[in-house]
């Protein structure tokens, strides 16, 4: 092959921090179907933004994604699941439990938190808006956000309880959990309910403030 010719390109990497952080711990397969799930999820919001959440069905996302109605429902029990699930959380546990051991829990989450989200390119910022404006705005979907397997709350109480190496959390724990899912929860939700006109890195950041500060002043 003379000096002029193309080689073949290597595989294209993941395309953001996020990304590669989701990625890192998986086989091939396993990333294969990550991307299958994301690209399902993107097609869907594509929709939804074009016909509302009410008009999209299952069979046109399965469609936009040129996936089968049966693989959709093997990445997604219902199209609520589509929207109040993602595959941040795995990141999420390993920026928390990669800060400080002897960090306080609260700037740990605070630092973990907003890192994340400052790396999340702004297609996925605007993913995130759409979702949230969906769990505020469609009925169903806020009934079923703080069901167990969708509550931001044990994602924090795992990560915490995996930190401390116990077995079961303690009552403080369980505490700190709530309150720390509640705020991230009540934070997203007031970003949705203004358009996201302010920066969510920024309006976490403060959240995380106010709890750090322990309400002094309210």
């Amino acid at each position: 092959m003379s000096a002029t010719q193309p080689t073949t390109a290597p595989p294209a990497g993941p395309a953001h921090t996020v990304q590669a952080m989701l990625e890192a711990p998986l086989s091939l397969r396993e990333r294969k179907k990550l991307k299958t799930r994301q690209a399902i999820r993107h097609e869907a919001y594509r929709l939804i933004a074009a016909q509302g959440y009410e008009n999209t069905t299952v069979e046109q996302i399965a469609a936009a994604a040129e996936v089968s109605q049966s693989t959709f429902f093997r990445y997604f029990a219902t199209k609520e699941d589509l929207v109040l699930t993602d595959e941040y959380d795995p990141a999420m546990v390993t920026a928390l439990l990669a800060r400080p051991s002897d960090e306080p829990f609260l700037r740990t989450c605070r630092e973990a938190l907003v890192g994340l989200i400052r790396e999340l390119p702004q297609d996925e910022r605007d993913e995130l808006l759409t979702r949230m404006r969906l769990v505020r705005d469609v009925p169903a979907l806020r009934a079923r956000m703080h069901e167990t397997a969708n509550d931001p709350q044990r994602l924090y109480l795992a990560a915490l309880t995996r930190r401390q190496g116990v077995d079961e959390p303690t009552f403080e724990m369980r505490i700190t959990a709530a309150a720390i899912g509640a705020a991230t929860t009540e934070t997203v939700l007031r970003w949705a309910e203004t358009g996201g006109q302010q920066d969510i890195a920024d309006l976490v950041d403060h959240t995380f403030a106010v709890l750090e500060r322990g309400f002094t002043g309210l």
